[in-house]
């Protein structure tokens, strides 16, 4: 009854916005892909910095103030930093806003472009959650397996959002693969590998130096250990990406799923080089953010790859709008 109510008085202002060009479309989806991994790039700097109890509380910086203020227990610089990257998530909210107002027009518009629709509420939902996450975060003094979800949610984002971006430029249609049921096979397990990569480095980063704040607990386990746990799993991602290839030869795959499939092998051994050099000159903080973006192109080239073994057909026509929102945007 409640979202019957809101759909009332909601859709009639939705429809007399201005309709959402394809360049708008692409754009506000490319700005949902850059300000999900941003958020995440930003929390290492928040991390690596030592500034995750910069603010002392959430929602407030302090009791009492949602500024930072001068604090003697509190470095007014770590503050500020970590108060930063919070506003930041004002931008990404304000992006998944703009992205669910995009497609519900184009919805109403057309009357059957849900999955953008679905796909635009899912990141702004996942980001207020992020919010609260990252809230738990904080009141539970930064432990390391609360950072780990809130890393891996993140991670979730940025994977949506690369399909909100899709979506955006195609039909609502279901999926016609171009890849056999082995491709289709080996991409699951593609995903479901690239899980346990991520899972793995949280474990690798729970016991490392960096935990948001000097006195916060690590993970007591030898990190040499997680690290060749997460070295291996990512010689099993890669291992999947070879099979793929040798099946993408005998099935003569598009020229844009080979086009992508060479940007996810650069993505993942240029992210495999970096992570062998952060562990030889032992985790300095630049190399730690560095690493961070590269598990979000990772993933969003993952993402990219998903998507291109299939398509969905051409977006809806709209050359002629659905009666109700025809009439609405008439009165």
């Amino acid at each position: 009854m409640r979202f019957a109510r809101l759909r009332s008085w909601s859709e009639p202002l939705i429809a007399r916005l201005p309709r959402p060009s394809s360049a708008t479309q692409q754009a506000l989806g490319l700005a949902a892909v850059a300000t999900q991994a941003g958020i995440g790039v930003t929390g290492s700097v928040v991390r690596v910095t030592g500034s995750g109890l910069g603010c002392s509380t959430w929602p407030q910086c302090h009791k009492g103030t949602m500024f930072p203020v001068e604090h003697a227990e509190y470095e007014t610089l770590n503050q500020w930093i970590e108060f930063g990257n919070r506003m930041l998530t004002g931008i990404v909210g304000l992006v998944a806003i703009a992205c669910v107002l995009a497609a519900w027009r184009l919805h109403l518009e057309t009357g059957n472009r849900r999955r953008p629709l679905g796909l635009a509420l899912a990141v702004l939902g996942g980001t207020g959650m992020q919010g609260v996450l990252g809230g738990i975060t904080v009141r539970m003094e930064l432990l390391w397996w609360t950072v780990a979800i809130h890393f891996l949610a993140s991670a979730v984002l940025v994977w949506i959002a690369v399909l909100l971006l899709h979506a955006f430029g195609e039909g609502d249609a279901g999926p016609r693969w171009h890849v056999g049921d082995t491709g289709r096979r080996l991409l699951v397990a593609l995903v479901a590998a690239l899980a346990g990569v991520l899972t793995a480095g949280t474990f690798v980063t729970g016991a490392g130096p960096h935990g948001g704040d000097p006195e916060t607990p690590r993970l007591d386990v030898p990190i040499a250990l997680l690290t060749k746990i997460h070295a291996g799993a990512l010689v099993v991602f890669l291992g999947v990406l070879v099979l793929i290839g040798l099946t993408s030869l005998r099935t003569a795959a598009s020229a844009r799923f080979t086009r992508r499939y060479a940007l996810l092998w650069l993505a993942a051994l240029g992210q495999g080089a970096l992570g062998s050099v952060q562990y030889e000159l032992e985790v300095p903080e630049p190399l730690v953010s560095l690493h961070v973006l590269g598990s979000a192109l990772v993933v969003i080239a993952t993402a990219a790859l998903w998507c291109s073994a299939r398509d969905r057909g051409a977006p809806a026509s709209v050359g002629a709008e659905p009666a109700a929102a025809a009439a609405v945007r008439a009165e």
